[in-house]
Parts: structure tokens; C-alpha cells; sequence
């Protein structure tokens, strides 16, 4: 098969394993087959009968339907920074007012926009990820997202064979650092209307191109930085587009401070009292959600995305993927940062689940592999992705069984999630298309790719001075682990 190419007649694809799927559930196949055609999947089990025009045995590996991942890093992580740098409000990570009164400003050009999200779609194929909803960072951005960029990332999509949800993000307001610790949010709600109105043109422009590989969510940011009129209006437009709207809420203490303060309650409490809470929302994190917002997810429908990684290094975790999952609540996976890594997400959320039940016994590693598959395709209202099985999109990944660091076992799934990593793909197809193979990603040279986005980075951290609090710099905003000796020393 050729790289970025979706072969003439059906592929017959063969594993010590096949993560099958009937009756609702994944079935795990010894031996099992899949066989494709076009886009699609048309068979999945054992001893196919019909005639194929090629057979790939991808020996001891799994072949499993593609991650799913709706909170999907899009551009070069910003987060990293912020692990060992504390607190944030000092690091560059609120706008401190001196910045907003010398003028917000685009802190990439055009080019590196559109670069960063080329890169990071061929980090989430790598990772075995074939369904992706992009996010970014907006603290570095001069208010929201572009229009140009995004029909970048629609062409970059269809051009390196990914599936993604996406469209601009957008906000009306921002938090502001007007003293040390103290932020306060400020209101451009035009704006927001504005990024509103950007996003609804490139959904009518961008759903369904490159062969239905692009679809059309809307992206407001964080529910601190809307106003109740922007998100009446999104719910609407999202009601008439027929798509899904991503609204990042429970999710840390500043925006439940920040939510109480403008509303008197929690941003799910607040979002039911406006009746915009349904299955249209898909919401990460939750990680801060009470009770009550819980049972108002389960009540209504909405999805929760969990990126236990990249909640647990910021010191929170869902309280409890289990008991959420008892609510009834479909949880979809993110991975929310650099590595865009599914797997080592799942072990993440794993180990967290267990800590918070205090028992080992409530939640599996299938559980957590469910909602990267069929989990993510409930949210987006898919029922022909996430899974193997005839009728189904033909979105595949393929781990390795074999890998040196991994301990021999009896049942793949567990032994992908607790040993496993992004490291171990072997291959991904999407829509019928070989998307990676051994490292290789279509439409792009990952390793001159690797080198470029470290110079972007760089070039990025060098402007954060500017951006944080009394200006201080880069050494002290982001000093190093160790000391730094050099031969001069």
C-alpha cells in the first residue's frame, strides 16, 4: 500500500488480535480479519470468503478502530511550560494589564499558524488518533482564532488523511492580571459575536470536504469568557448547522471563582437556568464539577471529554471516572497536550480512577479504551465510527504487540494500557487510507517538521517577557531545572 493512498479494490487486513465489534460492545478476535473497501469497513470476524485484492498480516499487533480524541492539541503546548513554573498568574499565562493597554498582538505569523497545526495533526496520527476536535491556546493570540488558519488545517486535514471537527474559537472576554493574584475578567462582546459569525462561515464553507474528512463543530472558549447572549447564540447556530458545540467549563478553581462572581453559581447550574445544556454540548473536564452539575450532564445529555493527563499534572482528576460513568454520563477522551498520546492518557486516567475510588475494582482498562472509541463517537453523534464492524468508517490503528518494553500477556487491551504508548503504532488508516506507517505520516517529513516547530517554540518563549507580570526574564520566568554549568564555568 502507498502512503496517503486508499487502494483500488478490498484490503483484507489480519493480527494475532482484531478489537472486533456486535452487539453494542467491542469483541476482541484471535486471529481475527478486516476487510475494507473504499472508505469503508465491510467485514470483521474470522474466514472471510470473498475475493481481495491484497492481504496485510500485521503479525502480533492489535487492530483497533481509530482513538477518538475531542480535545486534541493544535498547536505547539504552552502547558509544558507551566509544570514546574508556578504560579501561573507570574508565568505568562494571564494577560497582565500593561500587556493589554500596549495592544494585544499575534504572537505567531500567518505561516507558523497554519504550520503548528500541520504538525501537530501528524503528532495525533503517529499516536494512532484518527478522529480529532483541534484546540489551542489562545493566551498567545491577539483575541481569537482565524478563519485563514482554520482552512489551512481543513486543507492540511484532507491532505494528510485525518478526520476532524473544527472551526475558529472564539470568546467575548478575557481574564486580566491587574495586580499579583488577582485576575478579573474584561468584556468585548462584539467581538465574540464577531468569532461567532467567522466560525458559521467556515462550517458552511469547510462541512464535508475532502471526502466528509471535515466537519463542522463550534469552539467557544472557556465558559468564563462568554457572555450569556454569545452562548444563546451558539446554541442556536449549532441547532441549525446540525453540529456539536465544545464549551470548556468545570474544569478549575479560577473559572468556578470566576462564574460564581458573574453568575451566583456554578457554569453547569448557570448554563441549565439559560436551558443550554443538552446533547449538542460536549464539555471538558469536569474535573471541578459537583454533584449537582454531574447529575445535570446526566439529566441532559451532555458528553464529558476526560484528559486525565494533562488534569492530573495540574493536580485535579475527575472525581470518579467510575462514578461519572455510573451517572450514565458519556465520557469521550482528550489528550489536551504534547504528547497527544491516547494511551498513556487511559493508563493516566486508570491510575486516578482507582486512587479516588480508594478500590482497584470499579473501573477497567476496557473502560477507559471505550471512551476513546465508542465514547468519542457518541459524542459527535457517530454511530459508524469508534468500531470494527461492517457499515462502520474504515478509521484503524494498528499497536504493537511486540514492543521491546512491553511484558508479554494474555489480553491486549490491558496490556496497551497499562504498558503501552503512542510509540507502539504501527500503522493508522482513515476513511480507507494509509495515513502512517511505521513513522511515516502523510504530507509531511515529521523529523524536519520536529526541528521547525522546536525554532517556532523558541521564538515564542523569547516573547514572553512582555507578557508577564513586571517583565521579567525568560530566565526567571522559566528557570531551569538544575543549574546551568557551562565550560566558561
Amino acid at each position: 500500500m502507498i502512503l496517503g493512498q486508499r487502494p483500488d479494490g478490498r484490503t483484507l487486513l489480519t493480527a494475532d488480535w482484531v478489537l472486533g465489534h456486535r452487539d453494542g460492545s467491542h469483541r476482541l478476535l484471535p486471529k481475527g480479519q478486516v476487510v475494507i473497501e473504499g472508505g469503508a469497513v465491510i467485514f470483521t470476524g474470522h474466514n472471510f470468503d470473498g475475493e481481495v485484492a491484497r492481504r496485510i498480516d500485521y503479525g502480533t499487533s492489535l487492530i483497533s478502530p481509530g482513538l477518538i480524541d475531542l480535545d486534541a492539541l493544535s498547536d505547539l503546548d504552552t502547558t509544558i511550560l507551566g509544570i514546574d513554573h508556578h504560579p501561573g498568574w507570574a508565568k505568562g499565562r494571564v494577560w497582565p494589564r500593561s500587556y493589554v493597554d500596549s495592544g494585544p498582538y499575534e504572537m505567531y505569523s500567518p505561516e507558523e499558524l497554519c504550520f503548528q497545526k500541520r504538525f501537530a495533526f501528524g503528532q495525533l496520527l503517529l499516536n494512532g488518533i484518527t478522529t480529532a476536535a483541534p484546540i489551542a491556546s489562545l493566551f498567545y493570540r491577539e483575541w481569537a482564532e482565524t478563519v485563514a488558519e482554520f482552512a489551512a488545517a481543513s486543507d492540511a486535514a484532507g491532505e494528510m488523511g485525518l478526520r476532524v471537527y473544527l472551526s475558529p474559537a472564539y470568546r467575548a472576554g478575557g481574564m486580566v492580571l491587574e495586580a499579583p493574584g488577582r485576575m478579573v475578567p474584561v468584556f468585548d462582546e462584539e467581538r465574540g459575536f464577531k468569532g461567532l459569525q467567522d466560525a458559521i462561515a467556515f462550517i458552511e464553507a469547510h462541512h464535508g470536504r475532502h471526502g466528509d474528512l471535515v466537519r463542522g463543530m463550534l469552539a467557544p472558549d472557556r465558559v468564563e469568557t462568554c457572555t450569556e447572549q454569545l452562548l444563546r447564540a451558539t446554541d442556536i447556530a449549532a441547532r441549525e448547522l446540525g453540529c456539536k458545540f465544545r464549551l470548556h467549563m468545570a474544569q478549575g478553581q479560577m473559572e468556578v471563582e470566576t462564574v460564581r462572581a458573574l453568575h451566583g453559581k456554578t457554569a453547569p447550574v448557570w448554563l441549565n437556568s439559560l436551558g443550554l445544556l443538552s446533547d449538542r454540548l460536549i464539555a471538558p473536564h469536569a474535573t471541578n464539577a459537583t454533584e449537582q452539575d454531574l447529575n445535570l450532564y446526566a439529566e441532559h445529555g451532555v458528553s464529558i471529554v476526560h484528559c486525565p493527563l494533562v488534569s492530573a499534572r495540574g493536580g485535579s482528576t475527575l472525581k470518579s471516572f467510575s462514578s461519572v460513568r455510573a451517572k450514565g454520563i458519556n465520557i469521550a477522551m482528550g489528550t489536551d497536550t504534547t504528547p497527544p498520546d491516547m494511551l498513556m492518557n487511559l493508563l493516566v486516567g486508570l491510575i486516578a480512577c482507582r486512587i479516588n475510588d480508594g478500590a482497584p475494582d470499579r473501573v477497567t482498562s476496557a473502560h477507559l479504551f471505550d471512551a476513546a472509541t465508542l465514547g468519542g463517537a457518541k459524542a459527535l453523534g457517530r454511530d459508524d465510527l469508534g468500531r470494527l464492524q461492517a457499515g462502520a468508517r474504515a478509521d484503524i490503528a494498528v499497536f504493537a504487540l511486540d514492543d521491546l518494553h512491553m511484558a508479554p500477556s494474555i489480553d491486549p487491551i490491558t496490556t496497551l494500557v497499562t504498558g503501552g504508548s503512542g510509540k507502539v503504532t504501527r500503522a493508522v488508516f482513515v476513511d480507507g487510507r494509509l495515513s502512517m506507517q511505521d513513522g511515516q505520516v502523510a504530507g509531511i517529513n515529521m523529523g524536519a517538521a520536529r526541528a521547525q516547530a522546536q525554532a517556532q517554540y523558541d521564538r515564542l518563549i523569547a516573547k514572553y517577557p512582555e507578557r508577564s507580570w513586571a517583565n521579567p526574564p525568560v530566565s526567571e520566568i522559566f528557570p531551569p531545572s538544575y543549574p546551568v554549568e557551562t565550560s566558561d564555568a
